[in-house]
């Protein structure tokens, strides 16, 4: 009877607070920018659907690239376009980098304590540059070369001794990226089999880092509805709680063992995580000492956002070349050329084959691992396009349908790399933030810090895919049948894992060296 009282004066509450703020509502300088009428207290959340970034495309197609919902008791505007983007994430830069409060980095990511959700501030300016001096730097990107190079000949290995069997190809890849992240962060594996069969402990982690990544993308009602965080409407904030325990659990594991090597070891060791262990005495420039909370926070976001999506973007790669082949034929066609067949593709041979790059490109074009942008929250009131934001609004960067742009783009569901070649529409864009067209990173100072490896390992993995077997599907079924549906998430999966058999292309000696 309580509980019903409660509900009873919560429901009024909103109804009473709707009719105020349609009458005496806040009045601006400028129009907000465009877009569908709210429902009452619960705003646009129901239009959104469930593949927000793909709803919120077709909403640009009426209410133009500039765009305002209403979520909630949140203001939160959408960039559809990449001159728009530009505005936010370029001009108005600095007023758009921090994050706004959320569950996911309440509940997943150690109270706001990571790099990915941490307020924009000294601490975040701390472990950024941790990361760039220590992981992402081009001296150590190099120096763990030999790394990235190892578990990709691993992967080759597993693939060949599974030669014309079935196999689900982004559980071997995500194995591949998790134990190359794994032996820079740590300094060993944390897949010890990785050799190819289905490893129950690789495949839990994947399911766990796909979870994480399909609550962190969901709209969670109490977000936007303050009043009703409580309830847990729709029992994500309990999921939450639930995997960070796991999550918890095996990170401090992780780091419990390392603290339990020798000094010495640990400045030898030459891993991230010595390296954080050791900094853990010193000083930042003011005045705060690095925790072990935000060690286990920043090793979180370096295994989610530096594993999954790197192999979710080569799964949607070898999809899109199997669907094409006369693409994969030019594709090992240049390899072959540039590298042979007696031996595997090393990063140093990737300058060398620009038409690989260009299907990488286009690939993270058509399916960017991340398809709306993490939000970020306006820090004040500004002007984009004759539009009034207000303080406080979320903004959401939908670079899935930027990168579908028709007024960017010709064909633009077609894949086609050579728009990315010399003689095509966009010879000289880039996807590292620059060009605003295609932004699968992000852009500005919140743009993702993994950038360079990323790139680096996926072009190493598909070349490597590509240049070592041949790919076909289970017996019955069609490449131009096969089906590219996508799973929302934080991050683009797959509706339907790819299944494929592959065959060895190279001399055989290359596969058990």
């Amino acid at each position: 009877m309580a509980l019903l009282s409660i509900l009873y004066t919560i429901i009024f509450s909103f109804l009473l607070y709707y009719i105020l703020n349609l009458f005496f509502g806040k009045r601006y300088p400028l129009p907000l920018p465009p877009g569908p009428k709210p429902w009452p207290i619960i705003g646009n959340m129901v239009q959104l659907g469930p593949k927000p970034h793909q709803s919120t495309a077709a909403m640009a197609q009426t209410y133009g690239p500039l765009m305002h919902l209403r979520m909630g008791f949140v203001d939160v505007v959408v960039a559809a376009s990449a001159s728009v983007a530009a505005q936010f994430l370029k001009t108005h830069d600095a007023n758009f980098s921090s994050r706004p409060p959320n569950s996911g980095a309440k509940h997943l990511a150690y109270n706001y304590h990571d790099l990915v959700f941490a307020p924009y501030g000294p601490r975040w300016r701390m472990l950024r540059k941790i990361c760039a001096v220590h992981l992402f730097s081009a001296k150590a990107l190099d120096d763990f070369r030999h790394v990235r190079q190892e578990e990709v000949r691993t992967l080759t290995r597993a693939l060949a001794t599974a030669s014309q069997k079935t196999v689900k190809l982004g559980q071997l890849l995500n194995v591949c990226t998790t134990n190359a992240l794994a032996r820079v962060m740590l300094g060993k594996q944390v897949f010890a089999d990785g050799t190819g069969g289905i490893d129950p402990q690789a495949e839990e982690f994947k399911s766990m880092v796909v979870e994480m990544m399909v609550l962190a993308g969901v709209f969670n009602i109490g977000d936007f509805i303050p009043a009703l965080d409580w309830m847990d409407i729709q029992g994500v904030a309990g999921k939450m709680k639930k995997l960070h325990a796991r999550f918890d659990a095996f990170l401090t594991w992780i780091l419990e063992e390392h603290k339990l090597k020798p000094i010495n070891e640990m400045k030898e060791g030459g891993d991230l995580l010595s390296t954080l262990i050791s900094l853990k005495n010193e000083d930042d420039e003011n005045g705060g000492k690095l925790t072990d909370t935000e060690i286990k926070a920043l090793l979180l976001n370096l295994f989610v956002a530096g594993t999954d999506t790197s192999s979710s973007t080569v799964e949607w790669a070898i999809a899109e070349l199997i669907r094409n082949p006369r693409i994969m034929a030019q594709a090992q066609q240049e390899i072959d050329k540039e590298v042979g067949r007696n031996r595997l593709v090393t990063e140093s041979d990737l300058t060398q084959l620009p038409y690989l790059e260009a299907i990488v490109k286009e690939t993270f074009r058509l399916h960017p691992s991340t398809p709306l942008s993490l939000p970020r929250i306006a820090s004040e009131s500004c002007e984009i396009n004759g539009y009034f934001i207000p303080k406080g609004s979320t903004l959401l960067v939908n670079v899935w349908a930027i990168a579908r742009d028709p007024n960017e783009w010709s064909d633009p569901l077609e894949f086609r790399p050579e728009r990315f070649l010399p003689g095509g529409e966009k010879p000289k864009v880039d996807v590292k933030g620059n060009d605003f067209e295609v932004i699968p990173f992000g852009a500005g100072r919140r743009i993702c810090a993994g950038i360079s490896l990323g790139i680096r390992m996926v072009q190493l993995m598909t070349a490597t895919l590509v240049h070592s077997f041949n790919w076909a599907l289970p017996s019955g079924q069609l490449p131009e049948k096969l089906n590219m549906e996508e799973a929302y998430g934080l991050t683009l999966q797959r509706a339907d894992p790819l299944v494929v058999n592959p065959s060895p292309r190279l001399e055989a000696q290359v596969y058990v060296g």
